[in-house]
C-alpha cells in the first residue's frame, strides 16, 4: 500500500509552505493524538488569488480549485506539526465554509472537491464526517475556508 506522500506525488502535487497566521491563533493544536487544524484559506504563494462569492463573482470551477488549495494548506500545517504527511493517520472531519449569495445552494459540491482530494491522498483513511456551510463573507474575500480534524499516527516512543 502506498503512503499519503507517495499518493500526493503520484497526483503531481506538493504541499506548500505552511501559511503563517496573520492573527492571534496557532495553525494546529493537538490533544491525545487528535489534530485540530485552524481554518485554511486558498493561499497560493502566500496570497488568496481567487476572491469573491459563489453565485456572483466566482464560478464553480474556481471554487473547487480553491477548496483543493485549502486542503493542501491544511495538510501542510498538520504535516509540519507532526513531522511529515505520513505521520497523519486519518481524516476525521472537514468543515467547509463557502462565501455565497443567498440564492446559491451548491456548497456541498464545492466542498466535494476537498473531500475527493483528501480521499485520493489518504485512501480509505480519508473518508470523513463533514459540514458544508454557506456564509456571507470570509477573510480576505476568500470564496472558501476549510478546517480539519485529523489523527496522528501512533509512533513508538524514542529511547
Amino acid at each position: 500500500m502506498s503512503t499519503p506522500s507517495e499518493r500526493l506525488a503520484h497526483l503531481g502535487l506538493l504541499l506548500p509552505e505552511p501559511a503563517a497566521p496573520s492573527f492571534d491563533y496557532v495553525p494546529v493544536t493537538e490533544h491525545a493524538g487528535v489534530l485540530y487544524v485552524s481554518g485554511q484559506l486558498p493561499k497560493e504563494d502566500g496570497e488568496v488569488r481567487i476572491t469573491g462569492r459563489l453565485g456572483a463573482e466566482v464560478g464553480m470551477a474556481e471554487a473547487e480549485h480553491a477548496a483543493r488549495v485549502c486542503v493542501l494548506q491544511g495538510l501542510a500545517c498538520a504535516a509540519a506539526h507532526v513531522g511529515g504527511l505520513d505521520n497523519i493517520d486519518r481524516v476525521l472531519r472537514i468543515s467547509g465554509f463557502v462565501a455565497s449569495t443567498p440564492d446559491f445552494h451548491q456548497q456541498p459540491k464545492v466542498i466535494d472537491a476537498a473531500s475527493n482530494l483528501v480521499g485520493q491522498i489518504f485512501g480509505p483513511k480519508g473518508r470523513h464526517a463533514r459540514s458544508a456551510i454557506g456564509v456571507a463573507a470570509l477573510p480576505r474575500k476568500s470564496p472558501v475556508e476549510i478546517e480539519f480534524i485529523l489523527t496522528e499516527t501512533v509512533r513508538e516512543a524514542q529511547q
